[in-house]
């Protein structure tokens, strides 16, 4: 697989060190809105608390291709805010859903997040021409 040229959708789990989630909210709106101005491949990307424990929180993306999110991985706006991240969380998990490029994950691993991929079965579809 080079590049794959589908949309995917990645999950991100984090639970945030208690006392500072105020912090941590702070610093997912200023990465949400440098992603939303400077990514237009990010088809989606919505963070949301769990109602169970106001610790955890889930980042859930969609992303049009595997460059779109490579791109995101370096776009320096996420790296400032991974660099404050990792003060003010105690947990982060990525999982990815539907087919990936292999340059996707390897840099997830070069970052040290922990990741599950479910690549796509035979089953299901895309409707890739919409992002044309």
């Amino acid at each position: 697989m080079a590049d794959v040229e589908n949309p995917f959708l990645l999950l991100t789990r984090i639970t945030v060190q208690e006392d500072v989630v105020n912090d941590y909210l702070a610093i997912e709106k200023e990465a949400d809105k440098a992603v939303e101005a400077t990514e237009r491949g990010v088809l989606f990307h919505n963070f949301d608390r769990d109602l169970d424990d106001p610790d955890k929180f889930a980042w859930t993306e969609v992303y049009l291709k595997s460059k779109v999110l490579l791109f995101h991985a370096d776009n320096p706006p996420v790296q400032a805010y991974l660099s404050k991240h990792n003060e003010l969380a105690k947990h982060f998990f990525i999982e990815i859903y539907g087919n990936v490029s292999e340059a996707v994950i390897e840099k997830i691993k070069s970052l040290e997040i922990p990741l599950k991929h479910l690549a796509t079965t035979s089953v299901g579809y895309v409707r890739s021409e919409r992002f044309s």
